[in-house]
């Protein structure tokens, strides 16, 4: 009788203690979801905030569907974030199964590899700005002692891109492997044993035990960089400021555009309601891909 009058008891206490947290999650989050969701919806310029707000109903998003320097800009950042959601994966996981022994000096490694996650964006930009300088930067002087001539990274339409994504590579590979590397040294070494003796070779090992075992470990992993690479915008913006020309400028980059050089916050809020439409989207096709595959 005790116990079954203590439940709710403590179904009530645990309210109690979430209330304060989940109405400041209403207010800093879904209040101004909704707030931006109802003024794509209207023309609302920046220089005239004073002005009542004209409703247009999907004006907004008509005028970006009709837009090709919209659609430039969704196919920048389509191929700016499956690179660098690819390619840090790839390389986490890499250098994950190459130091997940007790390789000499693994946790000096991982300190120092870690790093890169812990220096400022606009910092990183700036960093890799110098790198990437047609003059002075290293990359050249290194490419130089190879009789390659200097390479505009920065000023390159087709390499400017290129030079953004291996940058955010750099950047966030460490936290990749960070995660990789836990899930790992966390297998129950009595499998990787029982295969051992069983006869199974590395590729075998890898397919059939680690990477099973690691999957919702990867899968929380890609969906993190996945969102994050959404929000690549501080570093794009030290380095080529969305250009040369437009072929840097992701949607993030194009929102602020919008919202600060021509001041139309409506328009704006058009382009974040659509950023989160194809952030969902994507993160939820992962999701279902990777929960079909872990049914099998």
């Amino acid at each position: 009788m005790g116990k079954s009058m203590s439940k709710p008891r403590d179904t009530v206490s645990a309210y109690c203690f979430s209330a304060p947290a989940l109405v400041l999650l209403m207010f800093v989050l879904v209040l101004p979801a909704f707030l931006g969701l109802r003024m794509s919806f209207f023309q609302w310029q920046l220089s005239a905030l004073r002005t009542q707000p004209v409703f247009v109903g999907f004006e907004n998003y008509r005028e970006l569907f009709s837009s090709i320097h919209f659609w430039a800009s969704v196919r920048t950042t389509l191929v700016f974030t499956l690179s660098v959601v690819v390619l840090e994966v790839v390389l986490g996981l890499a250098l994950a199964l190459v130091l997940e022994h007790g390789v000499p000096g693994l946790r000096f490694f991982r300190t120092v590899f870690v790093l890169p996650m812990m220096i400022a964006p606009v910092v990183v930009g700036v960093l890799w700005g110098f790198l990437y300088h047609p003059q002075f930067g290293k990359i050249n002087y290194a490419l130089q002692a190879f009789e390659l001539g200097p390479v505009l990274w920065l000023a390159n339409p087709r390499l400017a891109l290129l030079s953004v994504i291996l940058t955010d590579v750099w950047q966030w590979t460490p936290f990749v492997f960070l995660v990789l590397l836990a899930g790992l040294q966390g297998i129950p070494q009595h499998l990787l044993y029982a295969a051992k003796v069983d006869g199974a070779n590395y590729m075998q090992t890898l397919l059939h035990i680690k990477i099973p075992h690691i999957a919702p470990v990867l899968g929380i992993a890609t969906v993190l960089r996945l969102i994050d690479s959404f929000r690549g915008l501080v570093v794009i913006m030290t380095l080529t400021n969305g250009g040369p020309g437009v072929a840097t400028e992701i949607l993030p980059l194009h929102l602020q555009r919008i919202a600060f050089e021509d001041h139309r916050l409506g328009k704006a809020s058009a382009v974040a309601v659509l950023l989160f439409l194809l952030t969902s989207l994507l993160t939820c096709i992962f999701i279902l891909l990777t929960m079909r595959r872990q049914a099998r």
